[in-house]
């Protein structure tokens, strides 16, 4: 039996004894009541009180009931605590103990299972698979854990102690769930572990396990962990400020610069610096974005775009330019600085599609109107690019950096040539960036594409400084 089922069983019981004990206490004051009194006639007394206890009765057992539906421990699928109890339950965990580990297990292939074998199918699966990980860790000699289910196939184990104590662990279970297939089913699971070191605050864990498992799936080097109640603070303090510094790298056309990416880095009051990865999701934690990309904005019309003949390429979050806050502002701005029109790239990046295309071209059209370029950014990696190289109106496409590694290969060639045709069939200027080498260079010469940007052509440089 997993520890959410026992906790689920505990609580229900002691819920029982909270509606039974109230009612036999008031039943044991009638009852001594009555002896007092003259118990050979029942006097007005008697019914007053009886009444009374019929009423509390009633009212307690109604309020009892009541509190017990915005009370769930466990899901019904899963069997697992739910996200709301988990929470709870881990901040006690770590308000009791200074060390104290979280570790992230998802079934990566979740949402195939139910498009294939169906949701009912995939429910199975969820519960299943907690009992299968509640197995393992108790062959490990771990019992009577925290786990609860927080969204999808994700699921999140609360232990005791230092990570050092369960990489180990956790790298076995890993080996072990390879070819892991329950009820003839595949499972795809990846992990990621994290303790109190860096927080002991349970949101900025679990978000940062997140981020962890994405770092394992691509391999890629984490960046130097900052506590995240400082991080926030160093971002705040930045934006307060408008203390940042904006490198730009030239892009290239016909081999003659025509536009510059901005890259903006924050500046913390003691002169370091706060790279995109670490800023961005803080940023969007705290409602910043907006103000954010207001500022740059502002900035780089006054310092880059208003002194250049070049056109200067900048990320603005597609949830600014949908605000109706931020048009108003934006637009305000550029139509004052005639001398910036068709100055200005907006490129947009976006996992999710928005479905108000109609609104949103209306917006894009507006900016264009006003001598905007609107750039679509990692086409090829997300499958809200192609649909907005179908739906929107856009001036230029740029593909994902994955396809320009290996561009010399035969078959990575005939994708981005495809795309190519594609977006030139459609009117859109085609963009790649990360030319690193010669070789490179020459297949996207060869290609016809639009404009072009790597180290092979330029490094980046500071362009101001705030």
């Amino acid at each position: 039996m997993l520890l959410p089922e026992k906790k689920e069983r505990e609580y229900r019981f002691r819920l029982a004894l909270r509606m039974g004990i109230p009612v036999f206490i008031l039943f044991l004051i009638l009852i001594s009541s009555r002896f007092i009194t003259d118990y050979k006639s029942l006097d007005t007394s008697f019914y007053v009180e009886t009444t009374l206890l019929i009423a509390l009765s009633i009212y307690f057992i109604f309020y009892v009931i009541y509190n017990s539906f915005d009370v769930k421990i466990t899901e019904s699928v899963s069997k697992t605590f739910t996200r709301e109890y988990l929470y709870k339950y881990l901040k006690k965990e770590l308000s009791k103990n200074e060390e104290y580990t979280l570790i992230l297990i998802s079934i990566d292939n979740l949402g195939d299972i139910n498009d294939r074998y169906g949701i009912k199918n995939g429910d199975k699966i969820l519960s299943k698979t907690s009992l299968w990980v509640s197995d393992y860790f108790q062959t490990k000699d771990i019992y009577n854990f925290p786990m609860g289910h927080i969204k999808g196939g994700d699921f999140v184990i609360g232990l005791k102690g230092k990570k050092e104590q369960y990489n180990t662990i956790l790298e076995l279970m890993s080996i072990k769930s390879d070819n892991l297939i329950i009820d003839d089913i595949e499972i795809e699971m990846s992990n990621a572990i994290i303790d109190t070191t860096f927080s002991n605050r349970i949101d900025y864990l679990i978000e940062k396990l997140f981020e962890l498992q994405e770092i394992n799936k691509n391999q890629t080097q984490n960046e130097e962990d900052i506590n995240p109640d400082k991080l926030e603070s160093l971002v705040i303090k930045a934006i307060k400020n408008r203390s940042f510094i904006v490198m730009t790298q030239d892009i290239f056309s016909d081999d003659k610069v025509i536009m510059k990416e901005c890259f903006i880095k924050l500046k913390t009051t003691d002169e370091n610096i706060i790279h995109q990865k670490a800023y961005m999701k803080v940023l969007d934690r705290l409602g910043l974005m907006m103000e954010f990309d207001m500022m740059i904005l502002e900035e780089n019309i006054l310092k880059c775009c208003d002194k250049s003949n070049n056109i200067f390429a900048m990320n603005i979050s597609p949830s600014s330019l949908r605000n109706p806050s931020f048009i108003t502002k934006a637009k305000e701005l550029i139509i004052s600085n005639e001398n910036i029109k068709n100055k200005i790239v907006f490129l947009l990046n976006e996992k999710e599609y928005y479905s108000q295309i109609k609104r949103y071209n209306t917006t894009l059209k507006m900016f264009r109107d006003i001598g905007v370029l609107i750039a679509i950014d990692r086409l090829g990696a997300i499958h809200t690019s192609f649909l907005y190289l179908r739906d929107l109106d856009i001036d230029i496409i740029r593909f994902d950096s994955y396809y320009t590694k290996d561009i010399t290969d035969k078959k990575s060639k005939d994708i981005v040539d495809g795309f190519n045709v594609m977006a030139h069939k459609k009117g859109v200027k085609t963009w790649i960036k990360m030319v690193e080498n010669k070789e490179i260079y020459s297949v996207v010469k060869e290609l016809n594409i639009d404009y072009i940007q790597g180290k092979y052509l330029a490094l980046m440089k500071k362009a101001y400084e705030n």
